[in-house]
């Protein structure tokens, strides 16, 4: 029989009724209050921090604090990726996101999710669905990524916009709820010069 913490990781239906996912959130928030006091310079100790804390990372990335987040462990992160300011990720599924990934300042992705009924949801049941990012994506300032997206490679999310569905490869999508609006294409390819 599986436990709460292993019915939450493989997306299905469950209740904390053994307190083990309390206290691996209160732990995640020890490790959080850790990471979020630290001093401007000391960039070394967040990176180590997080790379113990999460499931997996790249070898280059920056996380602006304050981060916040339930678990850690169930996220992973790509070569290369950069959060600004306020991002929170409920990690209650797997959260993927690959390389070469921007996030603007209070960005939120949210796995968990919680019965429409009443009744279920007093009884304490949740859910989670998986977020998968794929490389090169740009997530605007102040948007929201619900459970079960995946945002195709290569696109870019608007800011404020609410992402209820995936986002196809190649495309700009903005709104509420997040719609594409147009094809990146190559006419979108500007020569800045040479890299610094």
């Amino acid at each position: 029989m599986k436990s709460p913490k292993e019915k939450m990781i493989a997306e299905l239906p469950y209740v904390d009724s053994d307190g083990q996912l309390f206290k691996d959130r209160q732990y995640a928030k020890e490790e959080l209050k850790r990471f979020n006091d630290s001093e401007p310079k000391q960039i070394k100790f967040r990176k180590q921090l997080i790379q113990k804390f999460f499931k997996a990372t790249g070898s280059r990335f920056f996380i602006e604090p304050p981060f916040r987040c339930d678990y850690g462990y169930n996220i992973t992160i790509g070569e290369n990726f950069y959060s600004n300011y306020n991002c929170t990720i409920l990690d209650c599924a797997p959260v993927t996101i690959g390389e070469n990934v921007l996030f603007g300042p209070n960005v939120s992705l949210f796995t968990a999710g919680h019965p429409v009924h009443f009744e279920a949801r007093n009884q304490g049941w949740e859910f989670a669905s998986a977020i998968v990012i794929e490389d090169n994506v740009w997530i605007g300032g102040n948007v929201v990524i619900n459970p079960g997206v995946r945002i195709g490679k290569n696109s870019v999310v608007g800011s404020g916009s609410v992402v209820t569905k995936d986002i196809p490869a190649d495309v700009v999508a903005v709104g509420n709820p997040c719609r594409v609006i147009r094809t990146i294409t190559e006419e979108d390819c500007i020569d800045y010069g040479a890299k610094p």
